[in-house]
């Protein structure tokens, strides 16, 4: 198994890593395509109201991101117990990046609203998450 590892870090470390930097994209990403339909004195002003996105993508993208932040912090809590406790093994890479890999390929589907696979590409990282529990508890 090819596994990626950062500066030394555990690679369920450097996934988490990975998976920080797309919770940045996520959030960029979403910020760029509202600010670009709401205007900048929209997103430098106090927000008081919004009005209802046009477009389809702006608000794909920002449902992406609260989908996305629902599941990361279960993600990271598991991460870092594992870490802790000194359990590394198979199970606990391959949940790791199956959580990530899938993750990444979550956002494009959303954002080009491909549903069916997107929601087995969803159960797929939530596959990921049962792995490092499993692993927490000793399996693998």
């Amino acid at each position: 198994m090819t596994t990626i590892s950062f500066g030394g870090l555990s690679s369920e470390l450097s996934m988490l890593v990975v998976a920080i930097v797309l919770g940045l994209v996520h959030i960029l990403l979403a910020a760029h395509f509202v600010t670009a339909e709401r205007g900048v004195a929209w997103n430098i002003g106090p927000r008081d109201t919004s009005a209802p996105l046009t477009g389809k993508l702006a608000g794909r993208l920002l449902r992406a991101q609260e989908n996305f932040k629902e599941t990361f912090i279960f993600f990271a809590a598991l991460v870092l117990a594992l870490a802790l406790s000194g359990r590394h093994s198979a199970l606990t890479v391959g949940s790791c990046e199956l959580y990530v890999a899938a993750r990444i390929l979550y956002l494009p589907l959303y954002a080009l609203g491909i549903t069916g696979l997107r929601t087995l590409v969803w159960m797929a990282s939530l596959l990921g998450i049962i792995g490092l529990i499993a692993a927490l508890f000793g399996a693998g």
